[in-house]
């Protein structure tokens, strides 16, 4: 389904928090993905967190307008989710299930309009969490809100404000979070004429404690198959990415984090391969 109008409002602030987190990894990670005959992907991935491995299963089917996952793990966690666009035109409904735990069943309708997007969300138990989104505006320019209702107590659990605006050369945006308390703004700006290379800042106050919070981040493409990336925070944290294509689709992620103001530390280090056939 093509997407139409603002987007929701999850995608307000998304290309700055992909810019300054995506892809970072503290951990050994190995994902390999296969294509069956039949239409079936199957992706396998192993983790190693210290001295305990994790692994877990998935499989992907299509078929005409849904598409089906289903994931298993070692903690014998079974995850569904099943995806149907164009019940009505426009549309996207999303229903998940994550067992053994048989409350956490949520069922999602996405509406995309020229200048509008609504999201619809409820937990699928006796005193569902009941959350709504919209967004109003175009691809450049767009406002929108988030509210969670926790029908159980009668109270709002959360509401949050956004704005955003998308450029060629940059992208902005403003929100207003945790029930009012915490501002946060950020603003990404493409380098050049190629858009090889991005900038990015991020300003995090937190309003009734008058803190804040700054971080800076920057990617560029120093190859057509490597991408290296960096941030750094206003606590000495310092985050860097190097990213290499080793075939189409398959990729190989070497991360760090250092902490500048105790450099005596033990460096965070981390490995990450992709393969895809």
């Amino acid at each position: 389904m093509a997407m139409k109008g603002p987007g929701l409002f999850s995608d307000i602030g998304k290309k700055q928090k992909d810019l300054l987190n995506k892809d970072y990894n503290y951990d050994h990670k190995l994902t390999i993905a296969t294509l069956s005959a039949s239409g079936v992907g199957l992706t396998s991935t192993a983790v190693k967190k210290g001295n305990i491995y994790a692994l877990d299963i998935g499989s992907q089917y299509k078929y005409k307008n849904a598409i089906l996952n289903v994931k298993v793990d070692t903690d014998s966690n079974i995850a569904t989710t099943l995806i149907i666009s164009e019940i009505l035109p426009y549309t996207k409904a999303i229903a998940s299930l994550k067992l053994p735990d048989v409350n956490s069943g949520k069922l999602e309708v996405q509406y995309f309009h020229d200048h509008a997007s609504v999201t619809a969300a409820f937990s699928l138990k006796q005193n569902p969490l009941v959350e709504l989104s919209t967004t109003f505006g175009t691809k450049e320019i767009s406002f929108g809100g988030e509210a969670s209702y926790d029908t159980a107590n009668g109270n709002f659990t959360k509401y949050t404000a956004g704005f955003g605006l998308t450029k060629p050369d940059y992208t902005t945006s403003l929100h207003l979070a945790d029930k009012g308390d915490t501002l946060k703004a950020a603003y990404m700006h493409h380098l050049g004429e190629t858009r090889r290379a991005s900038a990015v800042v991020e300003i995090t106050r937190r309003l009734s404690t008058n803190e804040n919070s700054v971080t800076v981040g920057t990617a560029c493409a120093v190859d057509p198959q490597t991408t290296f990336k960096a941030r750094l925070n206003n606590t000495g944290k310092l985050a860097t990415l190097l990213q290499h294509e080793v075939k189409p689709k398959s990729f190989l992620t070497l991360s760090g984090e250092f902490d500048t103001k105790a450099l005596d530390r033990a460096p965070k280090f981390g490995l990450a391969l992709l393969l895809k056939p």
